[in-house]
């Protein structure tokens, strides 16, 4: 696909089956090119903003991101700032983005009516990740009354929308607390009470210790790693196994709670990852709840989708893989 205008047809066609998501949050995908038809170009919206992400190791897709910018700028509402990620680029600064379009980017947004600070150059991601939003949706609706622990919290979008969805408490723990930041300010932004929310910055590892011999539990536990990390505490490695952090984190979860566990290792097959769940599953401790879809804009639509993902997520369907888990303790204790 060598014309500028054909890819730019194609990302149109994909956009404009997006339309009804207007108004109904400020975050979504507007085009995913692994899935549609241009590989290693990814369109988000984040309110008046938008974010392109270049994959390419190249110049590749140089032209074409100034041909979505003018496009951009011209024919959707709202949209005032394009900001350009090259995820591959040598520099620090232009993996976390560079403004092509517009003089500012938004510091917050809005999903569903809860409110997320947001920092768009952070990271050379974009400090909130719309495939989880069904999540956000799934505890703000079950988190009423609830106490939360969101581990590896990043910006602490999952443990807010709990929070929104009024859970008696909720704790944030990652090792960075410069991303803990903008948890802080989301649950500030929705008026949330400060003393319903704690905020840990420290190794995922040494704090779940720490929480255990403290006697602490947890309505609801939120384990989702990123693909590879190591500290001297220790190493999560997604494609290795996910066993060793839920066994880390099963000592935390009350009688009858449940636990999100998250994989988004793109070549971990979704058979691999129930199958690892199912031998877990085995014990008399943990039953598998269900699994929490990743939402269409993210995926793709039968009508814009060209290409596979390389490897098969059925039973989910998308290599973000968000599974249930219902656990049981023997003491029983709540």
């Amino acid at each position: 696909m060598e014309n500028l205008q054909e890819k730019l047809s194609v990302i149109v066609h994909a956009i404009r089956h997006r339309a009804d998501l207007i108004g109904e949050t400020q975050v979504y995908r507007m085009f995913n090119g692994f899935y549609e038809g241009i590989p290693d170009l990814v369109i988000d919206r984040y309110g008046p903003a938008l974010v392109i992400f270049n994959h390419t190791e190249s110049g590749a897709l140089e032209g074409i991101t100034d041909e979505i910018a003018g496009w951009a700028l011209e024919h959707l509402e709202g949209v005032g700032a394009v900001l350009l990620k090259k995820r591959q680029h040598p520099v620090e600064d232009i993996r976390n983005g560079v403004l092509i379009a517009g003089e500012s980017l938004p510091e917050a947004v809005i999903e569903y009516g809860v409110h997320y600070a947001l920092d768009l150059k952070m990271n050379q991601d974009a400090s909130f990740y719309p495939d989880t939003r069904e999540l956000r949706r799934w505890l703000r609706t079950n988190g009423a009354g609830k106490s939360v622990l969101n581990t590896f919290a990043y910006t602490g979008s999952l443990g807010v929308a709990a929070g929104a969805g009024s859970a008696a408490q909720v704790v944030q723990t990652d090792l960075n607390r410069r991303f803990l930041s903008l948890a802080e300010r989301s649950w500030q932004l929705n008026e949330l009470a400060q003393d319903k929310c704690e905020i840990i910055a420290g190794d995922f590892f040494r704090v779940a210790s720490r929480l255990r011999h403290a006697g602490k539990l947890f309505d609801i536990v939120i384990l989702d790693p990123p693909f590879f990390s190591t500290t001297d505490a220790g190493k999560v490695d997604l494609e290795g196994g996910m066993t060793r952090l839920i066994n880390k984190v099963r000592p935390l979860i009350a009688h009858e709670g449940i636990l999100v566990v998250v994989n988004n290792a793109l070549y971990v097959s979704g058979e691999t990852y129930i199958a690892e769940l199912d031998a877990l599953c085995e014990s008399p401790y943990l039953e598998f709840e269900g699994i929490i879809p990743i939402p269409p804009d993210v995926t793709g639509y039968p009508e814009t989708v060209v290409d596979a993902p390389p490897v098969d997520p059925a039973p989910f369907n998308h290599p973000t893989k968000i599974a249930l888990l219902r656990a049981f303790r023997k003491d029983e204790r709540k």
